[in-house]
């Protein structure tokens, strides 16, 4: 038998190769190690629930909370009109006239039937006064003072009626001076100086100054969950604004809305800087629902968003114990707003993936936010 001696500068080198081949098959691990925590899908885990927190969305437009259509109660020329488009205007502040000379005329007249009833009432107390003092004195009969008794109260009577005449008239002359009844801007002008205005014809309309409110309405099968009080978050997309406000109005008919319900939030002061009338908004109003009868207790409610779907299948995906992705089938019952129920393949207390930052799949790493 032969035995080989080897240098020791030779085992040394051996030595060293092989020491190499381990420090690289070890980076190597603790690499692979660290892309595979790096790669994690990072998740939002959630739990099924009972009581359902949800938002109703509705469509809606920003209004004023106080409007006015200005009109006459005359037939008659407009000689004027004070206001244009846009313009604001003061309480009183004087916006159109119409003719009124036919009622200045009548008034006129009037004017002229109380001088001279006031002078028949005159003469008549007059001839009162002494047929009173005659009756008195037995110089004059009670039939002679009866006649006297009835023409005084007539002449009283008469200029009663003048007077309540020319009131009539100073009450419709106040109709041919159109004033606003608040302090608002014009939104609308429907006629121009020259134009004939006719009883009850709207020449102008006006709106309340920081009056805004938003009108939005409801389909039948939201507006039970909707009640006066519940807070509402507003987006106003064309004058970037976000909000909250609160229902304050709610229409239990929607006889003539065509089958919706309309429905007032309010709008906080400090934000209705930069709204106009007219502009459209997206309304989320909050609604919380309990669970009726018609859903049993033992079944849990998911958010439909994490429901994914597969050859006419439903599951979701749950957490492994090696932190991975498990998609799980499931059985699905009614519907509830944005929520579903799960009548089999969850507990009612086991986590489930919401959403992902990435795609998911069976067995991807993930990493819980």
């Amino acid at each position: 038998m032969k035995i080989f001696n080897i240098p020791n500068n030779k085992l040394q080198l051996v030595a060293v190769i092989g020491m190499a081949l381990l420090s690289a098959c070890s980076n190597n691990k603790k690499q692979d190690d660290t892309t595979t925590v790096d790669s994690a899908v990072v998740v939002t885990v959630g739990r099924p629930t009972s009581n359902l927190q949800q938002n109703v969305n509705l469509s809606g437009q920003v209004e004023a909370g106080e409007s006015a259509n200005i009109s006459t109660r005359i037939m008659g020329y407009i000689t004027k009109i004070n206001v244009k488009l846009g313009d604001h205007v003061s309480t009183g502040q004087l916006l159109a006239t119409i003719s009124n000379d036919d009622i200045l005329a009548k008034r006129a007249q009037a004017d002229a039937m109380i001088t001279e009833a006031n002078l028949a009432l005159k003469n008549a107390q007059k001839d009162f006064d002494r047929f009173t003092t005659l009756y008195q004195q037995q110089s004059a009969s009670a039939k002679e003072l009866e006649n006297v008794t009835l023409a005084y109260n007539s002449a009283k009577a008469r200029l009663e009626v003048a007077k309540q005449s020319r009131n009539e008239l100073n009450a419709t002359l106040n109709y041919t001076n159109l004033t606003a009844p608040f302090a608002g801007i014009i939104t609308q002008k429907n006629a121009d100086a020259g134009s004939m205005a006719n009883p009850g014809m709207s020449l102008l309309t006006i709106e309340k100054s920081d009056s805004y409110q938003l009108s939005a309405t409801a389909p039948e099968n939201s507006i039970s969950q909707i009640h006066t009080g519940a807070s509402a978050v507003v987006t106003i997309a064309s004058a970037n604004k976000t909000f909250e406000g609160k229902v304050t109005q709610i229409n239990q008919s929607s006889q003539f809305t065509g089958g919706q319900y309309l429905i007032k939030i309010n709008i906080p002061e400090r934000d209705k800087t930069g709204l106009y009338a007219g502009m459209y908004a997206n309304v989320q109003v909050k609604v919380k629902q309990t669970i009726n009868a018609n859903v049993d207790n033992e079944q849990v409610m998911v958010p439909s968003s994490s429901i994914e779907y597969k050859n006419q299948l439903a599951g979701l995906y749950t957490i492994g114990n090696n932190n991975t992705a498990l998609l799980r089938w499931v059985r699905l019952g009614k519907t509830i707003g944005s929520n579903v129920a799960v009548l089999s393949g969850l507990a009612a207390n086991e986590q489930f993936i919401l959403k992902a930052d990435g795609k998911l799949y069976n067995g991807v790493q993930v990493k819980i936010k």
